[in-house]
């Protein structure tokens, strides 16, 4: 569901000057001449630790994403809703293994990542640390969280490393199921009651500004985005990705007849591209970093499902389950 790219960027470029010249060059080669990276390839060690970063905060996201919406599968509106709501979260499930998968081949474990993720020293996206408190926040979320995850996604799916670029490309397919489903239930609430069409406008007032954190912080204040671009890690840059955001969904709100929480909200003609309220920096740092409004709940959901699972993988791990014939 989720992209990456959504914190800031934390590791040294000093690291630069240590690497092999000759290999860097070569490397860098690679990547001009549109080559995917593969797992046994020499890599840079700050690409390597940038992909981890951002595949294994993907993942995360995927998982923790899960949550807000899978709180309304019980309560969603018709039994029809109830069955697409589950599928799509389980999806989402799906998705972060298919991540942690490619992390892994980075050389980072699948269980250090969620040790990690637990622990609070792996990030996720933002958005996810704020609660679903109507039936229309879960279809903000289906609808235009997918929508942003897929801008992102949909670029990331033609960079450098092979393992990553396959995993999204199997992600984005299915996520476009989820956007036309969250669209459709945006509809629904659109062309319905007047405490309907309320319902969702509260909604967009309540995650708009999440929304806007979504995609990272503005390219003034990231710190690798230049190289991480040269390298093909990231494929545009985080205010581009904003932008791009808002130009296809901006004019979709506003045809459904809704306000946009922002009133310096425009698109400038000259430049092409859109004016907007500055987003709060600090808050969303804040949320990255654990004080968001959900954060401990959400890791304490996680942690309470690795907690319960672990005699599942010990049993997995254990010598006698080599001589245990698979059903048929």
């Amino acid at each position: 569901m989720y992209g990456g790219g959504n914190t800031f960027e934390g590791i040294k470029t000093d690291s630069l000057s240590q690497e092999d010249p000759q290999k860097l060059a070569e490397f860098e080669a690679r990547i001009a001449r549109g080559e995917k990276i593969e797992p046994g390839d020499w890599m840079p060690d700050m690409y390597r630790k940038q992909l981890i970063r951002m595949i294994e905060q993907h993942g995360h996201s995927e998982i923790i994403g899960a949550l807000p919406e899978g709180t309304w599968i019980t309560r969603a509106p018709g039994f029809k809703r109830k069955l697409s709501l589950m599928a799509k979260v389980q999806d989402e499930v799906g998705h972060a293994q298919l991540l942690y998968s490619a992390a892994e081949t980075l050389g980072k474990s699948r269980e250090q990542m969620l040790d990690d993720l637990i622990t609070g020293k792996s990030k996720y996206s933002n958005i996810f640390n704020y609660p679903a408190f109507t039936w229309a926040d879960s279809c903000f979320i289906s609808w235009l969280v997918d929508a942003g995850a897929i801008v992102n996604q949909l670029a990331n799916a033609k960079g450098s490393y092979g393992p990553y670029c396959r995993a999204l490309e199997r992600i984005c397919a299915e996520e476009s199921f989820h956007l036309k489903y969250g669209h459709h239930c945006v509809i629904y609430l659109a062309s319905g009651t007047d405490k309907q069409r309320q319902m969702f406008q509260e909604a967009l007032n309540r995650w708009w500004a999440p929304m806007m954190h979504f995609f990272g912080p503005s390219d003034k204040i990231s710190a690798h985005t230049e190289v991480l671009m040269k390298w093909k890690v990231k494929m545009s840059t985080n205010d581009d990705q904003r932008n791009q955001f808002l130009d296809m969904y901006v004019p979709k709100i506003w045809e459904l007849g809704f306000t946009i929480p922002d009133p310096k909200l425009k698109k400038n003609t000259e430049t092409n591209k859109w004016e907007y309220t500055e987003p709060d920096w600090e808050e969303f740092k804040r949320v990255i970093n654990g004080d968001g409004p959900c954060n401990k709940e959400r890791l304490e959901v996680r942690r309470i499902a690795e907690e319960r699972g672990r005699w599942v993988r010990e049993a997995l791990k254990s010598p006698s389950m080599r001589y245990v014939t698979p059903l048929a």
